[in-house]
């Protein structure tokens, strides 16, 4: 069991993320490229990253200054909830709106409005939700 946002976990998240059609394929035809941020509110910088070029992730694991084009922040409460319950839109309005989930960077309503971005946003979090996390800072 590897501790939300470390090295490894990060790795694992990887490792999910790119054998998942789903992810990739939708953010290829995007050609999306970003470097995401993780962490919890509170937290001067994120703990972990992922880099994605082209819908796939070339690195990740522990943040090191690198430039951020996201960074998602929450309550480590609100990070298991969503990991092992599950994160929807019907979640995200709420969530975002009521500030559990903050994107100190990254304009998450732009990301929402399209269709080939969103649901990989959602996916993300499905694929999370697979990882064996001790939910513990």
């Amino acid at each position: 069991m590897a501790k939300l946002f470390s090295d490894s976990w990060m790795q694992s998240f990887a490792d999910k993320w790119n054998a998942d059609t789903e992810m990739t394929t939708s953010l290829g035809v995007e050609k999306f490229s970003a470097v995401i941020g993780f962490g919890c509110k509170g937290d001067s910088s994120p703990v972990g990253i992922v880099d994605v070029s082209n819908g796939e992730v070339i690195y990740a694991g522990d943040y090191r200054g690198q430039e951020l084009d996201w960074d998602m922040r929450a309550d480590v409460d609100a990070w298991k909830e969503w990991l092992t319950e599950g994160f929807g839109f019907d979640k995200l309005g709420i969530s975002v709106a009521s500030g559990k989930l903050q994107f100190t960077k990254g304009d998450y309503r732009q990301m929402i409005r399209n269709p080939n971005m969103a649901k990989p946003f959602l996916r993300h979090f499905e694929l999370m939700k697979g990882l064996d996390t001790e939910f513990a800072r």
